[in-house]
This record gives structure tokens, C-alpha cells and sequence, in this order.
């Protein structure tokens, strides 16, 4: 009897806890469930405009460059979502296909940033030493000039087109992936089975390539794709000062570029849109 009254009592003594814990224990709930959400909308969004990028410019067989004069800035309508720009094309039709070149420009570059990363940063990692030092002071040297400096320096020195803001880009994006990849592989040099590896006679080019570049491309993967976005807005900016692609490809930085006129006369929908 005592030993059922004690129950009961440790029982109610228990419950003001865990009710006065579920509100917190139901606002994480919500919070987690709310995140989810958004990062599925997100999700939802970003490959719905991707596929749109993709796939409306060889579908949709009409011409970006196509120049009405009668409809020369007219404002967004149904014939006509995004508008029409200075010479009456169609705004909605060259933001994709400038969404379109600007992506496949930001992710060549970032995958050229990528390779070079990967290549600074196991070297460094995998030799250690003088050449670890050298390479990291180099890293640190690039880093300390901005990017968009630096890539304005590097496209001087050639024609505008598509491979010198790749180039540019690239040159300029890599060093985050090469400290990334470095401080993994010094982490993997202290495990066992590299330990193992150079016990029986492995060289260093064969851990690199076996062992530690496999095991550091998912983050140097995760970089390349958190560096696409930054990419394209290097790009644009390029663009928009007069050194990245021609004028005549439409690109972001292109129509933001060629708006810049209708913004100071009135019209607001040639440089929101892109």
C-alpha cells in the first residue's frame, strides 16, 4: 500500500514536469516542421526554374532577339508578363534565356574552381612542410585581393566572351575549396589506414588518389554548389560594368546592364525583373 501511495505520489509529482516541457517540446516540433517546409519549397522553386531554364529556350521556338518597334517598352500584361525592353522584345523570354547562360556560366566556372581547389588543397595537404606553406601563403596572398578586382584585372587582358569570365571566375573562387579540402586531408593523414597505406609501401600519389581525394570530394562537392550563386553574381557584375559577355548575349548582368537608361526615364520593369 505504502509502496503504491509513494507510485502515485512520484507519478503526480512527475506530470507538472513533462506538461510544463511539452509547450517547448511542441514549438521545436513546429519550428522543425516549419524548416522542412521551407526547405522543400525552396527545393520545389529552384528546380522548377532550373527546368524552366532548360527546357523553354528549345521548346518555345520563338527569337529572344526578335525587335518590335511598335511595342517598345510596354509594361507587364498578359501578352507580355515581364514587359518589353527599349526595342520591344520580350523581357520574360530573354530573362530565361539570360538566367540560362548565367547559370551555365556559373557552373563551369565553379566546377573549374572546384578541380583547382581540389588539386591546391591535397597537394598541400598530402606533401606538408615547405610546400604546404608555400601553397597556403598563396592562398592566403589571393585571397586578400577582392574577387571582383581581381576578376576585373584578369578580364582586361582579353576580348569579352564566355571563357574569360569563366577564367576569371574560376582563378578567383577556388581558394575557399583548397582551404577546405586541405584541412580534411589532414585530418585523414592521422587515421589508421593511411597509417596502414604507408606501412606497406604505398606512394604518395596512390594515398592521394585512392584514399584521400575520394574521400574529400563531398565537401569540395557541397562548395562547387554554394559557389554556383556567387559565380553568377560575379558574372553579372562583370557583365555589368562592360567586361564579361558580349552585349549582344543575353545574360543577367547583360539586361540589367541595358536597362539601366529606362530606370532614370520611368520604366521600373526592364531592371526588376532580371
Amino acid at each position: 500500500m505504502t509502496c503504491e501511495s509513494s507510485s502515485a505520489g512520484t507519478t503526480a509529482e512527475a506530470t507538472p514536469s513533462l506538461t510544463a516541457t511539452t509547450p517547448w517540446r511542441s514549438y521545436g516540433g513546429r519550428r522543425r516542421s516549419t524548416r522542412t517546409a521551407r526547405v522543400r519549397v525552396s527545393a520545389v522553386v529552384a528546380g522548377a526554374t532550373v527546368l524552366a531554364v532548360l527546357l523553354v529556350p528549345p521548346l518555345v521556338q520563338l527569337d529572344q532577339q526578335a525587335v518590335d518597334l511598335s511595342a517598345e517598352l510596354l509594361p507587364p500584361s498578359w501578352a507580355h508578363p515581364f514587359g518589353t525592353d527599349d526595342v520591344g522584345r520580350d523581357l520574360l523570354l530573354r530573362c530565361v534565356y539570360g538566367l540560362r547562360v548565367s547559370l551555365t556560366v556559373g557552373l563551369v566556372a565553379a566546377l573549374t574552381a572546384a578541380v583547382l581547389g581540389i588539386a591546391v588543397g591535397a597537394t598541400a595537404g598530402a606533401l606538408g612542410g615547405w610546400a604546404d606553406r608555400a601553397m597556403m601563403r598563396a592562398v592566403d596572398t589571393i585571397s586578400s585581393v577582392p574577387h571582383l578586382l581581381l576578376g576585373v584585372f584578369i578580364v582586361a587582358m582579353f576580348r569579352p566572351g564566355v571563357w574569360p569570365v569563366v577564367v576569371s571566375v574560376g582563378l578567383t573562387h577556388w581558394v575557399s575549396t583548397a582551404r577546405i579540402v586541405r584541412a580534411e586531408v589532414l585530418s585523414l593523414r592521422s587515421r589508421p589506414y593511411i597509417d596502414a597505406a604507408i606501412s606497406g609501401g604505398a606512394s604518395r600519389r596512390r594515398i592521394a588518389v585512392r584514399h584521400l581525394i575520394p574521400a574529400v570530394l563531398p565537401q569540395a562537392g557541397l562548395a562547387a554548389t554554394l559557389m554556383v550563386p556567387h559565380a553568377m553574381w560575379h558574372e553579372s557584375a562583370l557583365s555589368f560594368l562592360g567586361l564579361g559577355l558580349p552585349a549582344h548575349l543575353a545574360s543577367l548582368g547583360n539586361l540589367i546592364q541595358a536597362a539601366r537608361g529606362s530606370l532614370l526615364a520611368g520604366q521600373w520593369w526592364p531592371t526588376l525583373f532580371p
